[in-house]
Formats: C-alpha cells, structure tokens, sequence
C-alpha cells in the first residue's frame, strides 16, 4: 500500500568559516567572505572550467577559483559590444532574480574576449549554497545563452560532500525541511546529511538538525507525531541520529515519544502488528519494520531496557509470521486485513531496506542469529531482482522521468539498510553498492553534483528525495 507515498509517481579542508552554507532566498547585497564580491580574476591563483556554451561562434565560460570559492565569467572569439554576465543562485539555480547580470560587462573596441570580476559563490554569513552560470550575447543580436550551473569544490570536495551541500541547497531555513516542506521525506534528507556529516567529518551543516527539530517540534500532534504511523517511524530514527551525533538528549527523548505514539497503535487484530494510519484501516510493511528498527535503536540507547526490546522482538516475531515476506525471499507492501494474508502488493525497494536495517539492529540488540540470516535472504534478493535491477542498476518500480511525488526516495531507505547489512556482514555488497553510485554519477548528475531519479541515466530533474537518496548510497558506499 503506501498509497500516500507512491500516488503521483504511479500517476506518471577549509577553516570552520569557510564549511558554513544553505539556501535562503536569492540576495542582491554584495558578498563577502574570503573576499568580496567583484575581486580581479588576475588574482585568482587556480583556474578550472567546468561548463561552458556557444552562440553565433561566441564561447561563454564558467572559470572557477577552488581555493577562494569564487567564480567569473568570459566570452571568447567575440566581438566589441558583446556582452558576459554571471547569474547567481541560492536555491540549485530555481530562481537568480536577485542576483542575476552579476559582473555585467561588455567587449571593448579592438578586443575579441573580455572577463566579469570574480564572485562569491556562497553566502558564508547568510548560510546560503550558491551555484553560478555564464551568460551573455552578441552584441548585434537580441538572442542570450546561459552555461549549466557550476560551483567551486568548497563543501564538496568529493561525491558525497558535493551531493551533500547539493542537498542543502533545497533546504528552508524558514521551515527547516526541504523542497515543497515535504513531511517523511525531510525526515529521511536529515537522516542522510547527519550520517554524511559522520562518515565525512564535514560538520557544515550540522546547524540543520536544531534548525529543523525548533522550527517542526510543535508542528502536527507535537514531537514530529501525526495520523501516519510510518512518519513518526522516520522522525523518530532521524532524532536518533541527531541525539548520536549531538548527544543532545531532547532527541533521545522525542524519538521515544515517537516509538510511544507507534505503540499506541498496536493491537491483536491479525495477530500483532501496527496500523499506517491512526485510522485502523491499514497494516503493511514499512510502519512495522520502521517499528522493529526504532524499539531496538532506543532499546540499544537506554541502558537496561526492556520495554523497547520486548517492542523489537515482539514486532519482529508478528512480521516473521505475517507472509509478507514473499517466496522469492521479498517483502510484499503489506496484508490483507480480511484474511490476514499477503496482500500481494508490489515490493518497493524501500520495503526491503528497512527491514533489512531493523532485523541488523535487532541482531544487534539480541544477537538473534536468524534475525542476520533473514536479512541476508531479503538482501541477496533485492540485489539479484531483475525486477528491481534493471540492467543491473536499482530502479523503482513506476520509478517516473521527473524527480516528483515522495516515492523517489523510496531508494534511500534501501541502501541505507543495505549499507548497514554489509557492514554488519562483511561487506558481500561491496561491488553491487559501487555499481550503483558509479552509474548515478557518470549518467545521473549536473555539474553542481544534484542527481535525477535513474540512476542508470539520463539525469532529467532533481528534488530533496532524489537528492537524499543518492547521498544515502554515497554515504554507504566504501
């Protein structure tokens, strides 16, 4: 089921001052870090050009300076009176208006080329994550042209800080989620920025976690609770990171009020098991792993427990019974409530994943052997599934050309439960994990490094889940 996930995709080294950033609304005013907006390029000591683009035999280039993250602009094989802009971005290239014909500037007489000053890419004080593009024209033509969006490689020095900072661009410091405010979703997002921030040691945006929990805590029924038993399943695993990576209790203590609220919504019916929705209308797959997963992380946190612990193993004992995981070794979405039997529904990849992740906590927690042994069956499945691995590359069933609906982050979750496992395990995904982020990277990404829904190519639009869920593989792979 999930039908609230899938809905619209079934329908179609730096010093501390310079690792701040995130997006915030496009600003006029001049920028200052390092430097300030509109330094002389001749005092840039590196070069690099990432993207450029012609018109009318005009060559407009994007010239990078790595070292004070700062970039300008240059027309070559012009004429006098062609024209060479920047326009800046703080939003992943969305929207410039306040920061667009930055540099303007025109080809003198008797030259063939001409430069802009250099500009800052990011707004350091601002926290905002920019991104810049050459524009420009003929100087007796109407017509203008602008290169792809480019940054320098300050916050994103390899894949994973550069999907990492890509991802931020996409985040509201008004509202402190991402995109469109999605709900589950920026629960997810913020569960792979903070796990990037561990496995990089990039601790830039670190200031999302408390940004996030003050501005959304009192949002809904309060401690990230609502009528949709799986999102309180996120949230709570996303405060579990936050409290690892802060040790700020009051994370500990919401992602407990979650697990509480989950319980709640236990009951006999079919033998075990919670609801998807408060409503009683539903019981599938993803609240119930997200449960196990929860109890036993909280159970692993709280010295002593029992109560969490008995939720784990008792949620795992009801799904184990439950048929839901299928002959072939996959979990189906969930059951029917009149007969109490696999619903046979489709098998999402996140489905697997997250079971995967809660049967490896819950061996954690218990040393349940079989726990380990199931979750390697559902692995070896779902990485062998000609149905979820097309050509060898993971892809969504219904998987939809544009980043749009919440179901293009159904593959974060599973490679996140996958990473997990091959750690746990001894790394038998290796070579699989790398497949995946190798494809995603040649034929999936701008680039600024924000990434499309295939990652098997080509890269046609991007949002925070698409963005997550590449982060999420970078963030496992070894």
């Amino acid at each position: 089921m999930q039908h609230k996930k899938w809905i619209a995709v079934a329908a179609i080294a730096a010093t501390a001052a310079l690792q701040l950033p995130t997006a915030g609304p496009a600003l006029a005013a001049t920028v200052c870090n390092r430097y300030c907006d509109g330094r002389d390029p001749a005092l840039s000591p590196g070069d690099r050009v990432p993207v450029s683009t012609t018109l009318y035999g005009r060559t407009f280039k994007i010239h990078v300076n790595d070292t004070d993250a700062m970039i300008w602009a240059t027309v070559e094989n012009g004429r006098p009176g062609d024209q060479v802009w920047l326009d800046r971005s703080f939003d992943g290239g969305r929207s410039w208006s306040g920061d667009s014909r930055l540099g303007d500037t025109t080809v003198p007489a008797g030259s063939t080329g001409w430069r802009t000053a250099m500009f800052n890419v990011d707004d350091w004080n601002n926290r905002g994550v920019g991104v810049l593009r050459a524009c420009g024209k003929a100087g007796d033509r109407p017509e203008l042209v602008c290169s792809q969006w480019a940054r320098s490689n300050w916050n994103a020095w390899d894949r994973r800080t550069a999907a990492a900072t890509a991802l931020m661009m996409r985040y509201d410091r008004n509202t402190g989620l991402f995109d469109t405010n999605g709900w589950w979703t920026s629960a997810n997002a913020l569960t792979a920025l903070i796990e990037t921030s561990r496995v990089s040691g990039m601790r830039s945006y670190d200031y999302a976690i408390a940004t996030t929990y003050d501005k959304q805590v009192n949002a809904a029924q309060g401690q990230f609770r609502n009528e949709y038993l799986d999102d309180s399943g996120w949230w709570g695993l996303a405060w579990v990171a936050a409290y690892d990576r802060t040790g700020d209790r009051r994370y500990l203590n919401t992602a407990r009020a979650d697990a509480d609220h989950m319980h709640a919504y236990w009951d006999t019916r079919c033998g075990g098991g919670v609801y998807w929705k408060t409503d009683r209308t539903v019981k599938n797959a993803i609240p119930n792993s997200l449960y196990i997963q929860l109890n036993a992380a909280l159970s692993q946190r709280l010295g002593g427990d029992t109560v969490y612990r008995g939720r784990a193993q008792a949620g795992w004992s009801w799904f184990q019974a439950s048929g839901m995981i299928n002959s072939s070794n996959l979990v189906n979405d969930g059951i029917n409530l009149s007969t109490c039997r696999n619903n046979g529904d489709v098998t999402w990849t996140y489905n697997q994943g997250v079971l995967i992740n809660a049967l490896v906590q819950l061996n954690r927690l218990t040393g349940d052997a079989n726990a380990l042994t199931v979750a390697r069956r559902v692995a070896d499945a779902a990485t062998t599934s000609t149905y979820l691995n097309s050509g060898g590359i993971l892809r969504e069933p219904n998987e939809p050309d544009q980043c749009s609906g919440d179901g293009v982050s159904f593959k974060g979750p599973f490679v996140r439960g996958l990473g997990v496992l091959n750690a746990a395990a001894g790394r038998p995904y290796d070579a699989y994990l790398r497949r995946q982020a190798d494809s995603a990277y040649a034929k999936n990404r701008t680039p600024f490094d924000a990434y499309g829904s295939h990652w098997a190519g080509p890269y046609v639009s991007t949002n925070h889940s698409c963005q997550h869920s590449v982060l999420d593989l970078l963030n496992v792979v070894p």
